[in-house]
């Protein structure tokens, strides 16, 4: 515990991060968010990647640390991807996500009418299949309005990933805190 107070600091500065790029997408006019999107996510894979790193190497003794090693070495290859090829990893990334829509909902379908007479809640997973290749045909018949709508679920998710970050490092402080008295002791 008294290691988690020691550097509850590491994702304090994350969920910033993530929360000022959020709002930031959120309140510039559509055009420029999506050019900065591209920078600014490219700058958050790599600077949360280094603090993944960090609690990696400042935590031995964490219990599947290697988790966040693994978090660490995608964050930071993900962002070096990014600044090598701006222009492609936002059009990939718009066509990944189309596609994987349209394959994982042909595959709920099939799998709720397959299951139709067994499978207990089956109508969700039909009616999120039809959902999942609705979104992909939409991504891939306007891809400005798609960038537009993946850029706003970007902004969000970072928003409130940034607010879970920033709560967890505080709940990081207050455990390290409580242990330090009875470290003491």
């Amino acid at each position: 515990m008294e290691m988690m107070a020691k550097f509850w600091w590491l994702n304090l500065i994350r969920g910033l991060l993530a929360l000022a790029l959020g709002i930031i997408l959120l309140v510039m006019p559509a055009i420029f968010s999506i050019l900065l999107l591209v920078a600014f996510v490219g700058a958050y894979f790599l600077v949360d990647g280094i603090f993944a790193l960090v609690f990696f190497f400042t935590h031995p003794r964490s219990n599947h640390r290697w988790w966040i090693f693994a978090e660490g070495i995608a964050g930071i290859l993900a962002g070096i991807i990014v600044f090598v090829w701006p222009g492609m990893t936002a059009v990939f990334l718009l066509y990944f996500i189309a596609f994987w829509a349209l394959i994982t909902g042909i595959f709920q379908i099939i799998y709720a009418i397959a299951q139709w007479k067994t499978l207990p809640g089956k109508g969700w997973i039909l009616t999120g299949g039809i959902l999942s290749i609705i979104i992909g045909c939409i991504l891939l018949s306007n891809p400005v309005a798609g960038a537009l709508a993946l850029m706003w679920v970007i902004a969000f998710y970072l928003v409130l990933f940034g607010m879970m970050l920033i709560i967890f490092s505080f709940v990081q402080l207050g455990k390290g805190k409580s242990a330090a008295p009875a470290a003491t002791a």
